[in-house]
């Protein structure tokens, strides 16, 4: 009796078990989904300030120019949930380079170094906590020097126009200065209180001079005479052209299956009715040039084009860059055009230093960076930079024949190249015409030994189109000093 009792008393109880057992099946279940699963979800949430709290927790590695100065760093904040706060040191002058980190976003360097800046990179949290048991963020020191990124800076604001100035060392890659103009000071961003925070990021979206946009990396212009060293380029590797070569120079020429008639600047000739092709390279002389790109054809000045960089995808300097383009098809009068940096071709201020930057180094043009090493609290580097060949753009003798047509060009459409002695090398301008015209430069210094490497762009310069070679030549000064 007694056990017939007991076995009625133990199946409910060994039903209940087998209920709690997969409710605690399901329940450890549902949890790993979510830790595996659904933790990014949540950290994401904008209601779940956790993630945020933890990002300000402990400070975050510096930022530093070349020399060593730090212009990002944290402060401790005093109090409340949020215990460092980030300072940006003349956040003007780097805003381009340093970006910011605010509460809900990160953008620059802070962005594309996060890991390392905020000590979660696995190199960079092993060593911290054998070194002293907390987390602590390395420090990224820039390529950028100080005086030439002030120079090129100073230069922009005293014009008052939306520009950008790019200062390369043709030998490395290294980025000296990277400038944009209008721009903002990233310590605005860096407010704890939301509604501020909103407030701010919300006029800086709509203020309509753009002052968030990297036009050093992140604006596409069209590149005028600039281009004309690609064509130039072209024209000497496919073996039908010298420098000395003649090229039928005409004052007005028909652009084929079309109407339009192609004029020089000024609506004159170039001097001669056959110049050479150096000395059409000296007068930027549009009809030679798009004569020059009817002979090539769309699909040399392409190859050539596409060798020193354009419609090359995923650039990171670590900052994202976006491809310069050259059209994929074109009808003959539009690769004419296109000779001549017109038509649908586009460039980033960044790639109109790197042509300079192919030609002065021999040809090779190597990959533009911004980051020089990563170092640790104690000093200790744990990643350092190295030099990269990024694109092969001419050969060395063809390099050679472009820097010396390039040097003897101080003059091209209306900016004259006013260089300082040491500088008097390869430097190219002009205003496109139009009512979108922008003025470009693109030079390298000095002539027989380059040390630098520079693009420069001013938007809608309109009379004042020759400021971009006082720039150009402010920016070499100061990086030849």
């Amino acid at each position: 009796m007694a056990g017939s009792r007991a076995e009625r008393i133990d199946e409910p109880l060994r039903r209940v078990a087998r209920l709690c057992a997969a409710m605690l099946f399901l329940l450890l279940a549902h949890v790993t989904v979510v830790q595996a699963f659904g933790s990014r979800e949540l950290n994401a949430d904008h209601r779940n300030v956790r993630p945020l709290i933890a990002r300000f927790d402990h400070p975050r590695g510096d930022i530093l120019t070349y020399e060593g100065t730090p212009i990002a760093a944290s402060r401790p904040t005093g109090g409340g949930p949020y215990l460092y706060r980030r300072v940006y040191q003349d956040g003007e002058l780097y805003a381009a380079v340093t970006g910011h980190m605010s509460l809900y976003r990160s953008t620059g360097i802070e962005q594309a170094r996060d890991e390392v800046l905020s000590g979660e990179d696995p190199k960079v949290k092993v060593r911290s906590l054998v070194r002293g048991g907390v987390v602590e963020g390395a420090d990224v020191r820039l390529t950028i020097s100080e005086r030439v990124q002030r120079a090129a800076f100073q230069e922009l604001r005293t014009m008052g126009l939306p520009g950008a100035v790019v200062a390369v060392n043709p030998a490395t890659g290294a980025i000296l200065a990277l400038a944009t103009y209008p721009t903002y000071d990233p310590n605005t961003l860096t407010t704890f209180d939301a509604r501020r925070l909103h407030e701010t990021a919300r006029l800086l979206r709509q203020d309509p001079s753009r002052p968030l946009l990297n036009r050093a990396l992140n604006r596409l212009y069209p590149p005028g005479s600039t281009f004309k060293l690609v064509t130039a380029a072209a024209a000497l590797a496919s073996g039908e052209y010298t420098p000395t070569a003649l090229v039928d120079a005409p004052v007005r020429l028909r652009l084929p299956g079309t109407p339009t008639v192609l004029q020089n600047a000024g609506g004159g000739g170039c001097g001669k009715q056959k110049p050479t092709l150096t000395d059409a390279f000296h007068v930027s002389c549009n009809t030679a040039f798009a004569n020059i790109g009817l002979q090539l054809g769309q699909d040399l000045l392409r190859d050539q084009a596409e060798a020193f960089g354009f419609n090359a995808p995923n650039l990171t300097i670590p900052l994202v860059a976006t491809a310069s383009r050259y059209p994929l098809t074109m009808d003959r009068a539009q690769t004419a055009l296109s000779a001549i940096g017109h038509h649908d071709s586009r460039v980033t201020p960044l790639m109109v230093a790197m042509l300079s930057a192919a030609v002065a180094n021999n040809g090779t043009l190597m990959r533009p960076y911004l980051v020089e090493e990563v170092r640790l609290a104690d000093g200790s580097v744990i990643d350092r930079a190295g030099p990269s060949v990024y694109r092969k753009a001419v050969s060395p003798a063809l390099a050679k024949s472009l820097a010396a047509m390039m040097t003897m060009a101080p003059r091209t459409g209306k900016s004259a190249a006013a260089t300082p002695k040491r500088a008097a090398a390869a430097v190219m301008s002009e205003v496109i015409p139009g009512t979108d015209d922008h003025a470009l430069v693109t030079a390298f210094a000095p002539a027989d030994a380059p040390e630098v490497a520079v693009g420069v762009v001013l938007e809608h310069p309109g009379a004042r189109a020759d400021a971009v070679t006082s720039i150009a030549r402010a920016v070499i000064e100061a990086a030849l000093r």
